[in-house]
């Protein structure tokens, strides 16, 4: 590996807004998903014209970007990889053109100016040199037990992630979803906490005495019945 020699008195600037360093920058853990970040704001800082923005086939093409993302998978599916955890964070916009019966993939970084234009095109006042392609929504995924500790509590560790397991199999994916919102909400970022909300609503059940909330406590008294059931096999 050639060691940088250092930067030159004269030599041109990329600006990065400050909130991507405060507020972004913190949160990325995935190196392509950084690296392509970064790629963008330096590619579309060289454009000129409105909109900005870049196309996938363009980043695949740059050889420095592609030589920095290399592993295990090939560096296409790498790149797409990193480009949609930027736009699911919300770095990035994209769009998805169709040119010549082909789909074209075209990125935007996530300003005001560039969300007006995104809107301007899905609403055929702007135009983009191609088809919009209007994709249909995700169908929405619930994420899994280790998902909701490493974004809201850190790093796994082996016995965490085995009482992890054991949890995701005991209890409902949606008490496992509220009691992660709750103990964040009390800025309680820990399994031990969580775990004791699961244990009280497995034993007294969830919104007794709350106004509206009968349905959800017969359906409640229904798992209930189920949850001890299993204890017990379990016990024995």
């Amino acid at each position: 590996m050639t060691e940088f020699t250092g930067f030159p008195q004269k030599m041109r600037f990329t600006p990065i807004p400050n909130l991507f360093f405060s507020s972004v920058l913190p949160r990325i853990e995935d190196l392509v998903e950084l690296k392509v970040t970064l790629h963008v704001f330096w590619a579309l800082y060289q454009r000129q014209g409105y909109p900005r923005f870049v196309t996938f086939n363009e980043l695949l093409g740059d050889a420095a970007l592609i030589s920095g993302i290399k592993g295990g998978e090939g560096p296409d599916d790498l790149l797409r990889q990193g480009l949609r955890k930027a736009v699911s964070r919300g770095t990035l916009l994209h769009l998805s053109l169709e040119r010549d019966g082909e789909v074209e993939d075209i990125y935007f970084i996530n300003t005001e100016a560039d969300r007006r234009a995104v809107a301007k095109a899905e609403s055929g006042e702007l135009k983009l040199g191609g088809v919009l392609r209007k994709e249909q929504a995700p169908v929405e995924e619930r994420p899994n037990i280790f998902v909701l500790y490493e974004q809201n509590i850190g790093l796994l560790t082996p016995i965490i992630a085995e009482e992890l397991k054991e949890a995701e199999s005991t209890y409902p994916s949606s008490w496992i979803e509220d009691a992660f919102r709750e103990a964040v909400g009390r800025n309680k970022r820990s399994w031990r906490y969580i775990a004791r909300i699961l244990e009280r609503w497995a034993s007294e059940g969830r919104g007794y005495g709350e106004p509206g909330r009968d349905s959800k406590a017969s359906a409640d008294k229904e798992f209930l019945r189920g949850y001890g059931h299993s204890r017990s096999r379990r016990g024995r």
